[in-house]
């Protein structure tokens, strides 16, 4: 892709979000758009965000789990960034009509205390920097029409990231079983969805740790006091105007949010 057709799809992409509109997949209008392509389009989307006046706070991990690997046919997880726009208060409420298709996900986030930059990060480099973990949503949202997405959607889109949520509690991540500890989610009062630490990419240390040496070879570092998102802990829920969602993760505490 030229360097003018990246601008003009990151732009596309920021407009759409401003719009609350969602768009054609740019897979199936460039069908030859490489996954660098795509990490290209999302750094002009994050640009944009950027120069009115946001800021990063973190980054997210996406499709760690092997059943999203292989509807998306790629072997490897994807990543965003998080902005202070981006975050809501635990309990608070989140307008529906400020996202596209809105989609609920449960999941551990780590708020760091040193930097971590790759490559050769390992699991325990990770907790060694993290200060502590939390329980979290993750609202993911496409601007892709449908979900109708291939992995170069998703990552040009921000790794399809809406808003989070992080729970009021943080807990030093050597007292938590961070494979095995259980997930409920709840909907509107209901069980709808359970899981556990090692659904991410078999343990959340080592979606981190991907993550560090990722971007450690594209000359990033994740920064202290930056708040990574480490994947899904079981499936997405959908919602919509008038859900309430609840989540306890064992050894984390609750995390809940409503939307108007």
């Amino acid at each position: 892709m030229t360097p003018d057709l990246i601008l003009s799809l990151g732009d596309e992409l920021y407009a759409a979000l401003g719009r609350c509109q969602a768009v054609e997949p740019l897979s199936s209008r460039y069908p030859d758009i490489t996954l660098d392509d795509a990490y290209r389009i999302q750094q002009q989307l994050t640009a944009r965000r950027l120069a009115n006046g946001e800021r990063i706070v973190g980054k997210k991990i996406g499709v760690t789990s092997q059943a999203v690997m292989d509807m998306l046919g790629v072997g490897q997880p994807d990543f965003g960034m998080l902005t202070d726009a981006m975050r809501f208060t635990n309990g608070g409420s989140i307008d529906a009509r400020t996202l596209i298709q809105p989609k609920a996900e449960g999941e551990i986030a780590f708020l760091l205390k040193h930097d971590l930059k790759g490559p050769g990060i390992t699991e325990a480099d990770v907790l060694a920097a993290t200060e502590g973990v939390m329980a979290c949503f993750e609202i993911v949202d496409s601007r892709i029409r449908d979900w109708k997405i291939r992995i170069q959607d998703t990552v040009a889109d921000n790794a399809s990231c809406g808003v989070f949520v992080l729970g009021d509690r943080i807990v030093d991540p050597r007292r938590v079983d961070l494979l095995g500890c259980r997930m409920v989610l709840k909907k509107n009062g209901e069980t709808v969805v359970t899981g556990q630490g090692n659904a991410t990419m078999g343990s959340p240390l080592a979606a981190m740790a991907w993550l560090a040496n990722t971007l450690g070879a594209r000359g990033v570092t994740l920064q202290a006091g930056e708040v990574v998102l480490s994947g899904a802990q079981g499936a997405m829920v959908p919602v919509r105007a008038g859900d309430r969602l609840d989540m306890h993760i064992e050894d984390l505490g609750e995390c809940s949010v409503q939307f108007a």
